[in-house]
């Protein structure tokens, strides 16, 4: 495979379900199919340079939970699911969903810069994000400080990924915690 491929992060392998190798994915994508759909896919572990390539046979979602259950190729029992807990649930960076107008890919919202209002100066920028439920947006302020900021219109109303800042409208007190 080529050096040059870049790589999304689409999830994080962050357990075993049962016996037979299953593992469980806490995903950081919107689009279940990549957990789903039968098809490639790559894991990196923490010191590996080249992630590896998996056969994704089978997904599911736990009921009423954000996690998926997922069986890969070649994966058969329990240890050798408890060998890749810890790596990174990779996609091709071109392999992205067509997106309607008002949508976005999370990822591409790390290191924009937050204002709060549109011709202001950058409070901060977005360094990560978490989903847990609702995404929130882990936002490094300039003075430091780490802040989670619900990722919803009513907070962030507008978000200008090729000027490269969003607009946050926090409501009293949220930015003094």
């Amino acid at each position: 495979m080529p050096e040059s491929v870049e790589w999304l992060t689409v999830g994080k392998v962050v357990g075993v379900q049962g016996l037979k190798g299953d593992l469980k994915i806490n995903p950081s994508s919107d689009f279940p199919e990549r957990f789903l759909n039968p098809g490639p896919r790559w894991l990196k572990g923490r010191n590996a340079e080249q992630p590896q390539e998996v056969h994704l046979q089978r997904g599911r979602q736990l009921p009423g939970r954000s996690l998926f259950v997922v069986h890969l190729e070649g994966i058969d029992d329990r240890s050798a699911a408890e060998a890749l807990v810890g790596r990174e649930f990779l996609v091709m960076a071109d392999d992205r969903p067509e997106l309607a107008d008002g949508e976005f890919h999370l990822l591409d919202l790390i290191g924009l810069e937050v204002r709060l209002e549109p011709d202001g100066e950058p409070v901060g920028a977005v360094s990560d994000l978490i989903s847990a439920g609702h995404d929130l947006l882990e936002i490094r302020r300039q003075n430091g400080k780490v802040q989670l900021v619900p990722f919803v219109e009513a907070i962030v109303p507008e978000v200008h990924l090729h000027e490269g800042w969003l607009l946050l409208t926090p409501p009293p007190g949220l930015l003094d915690l």
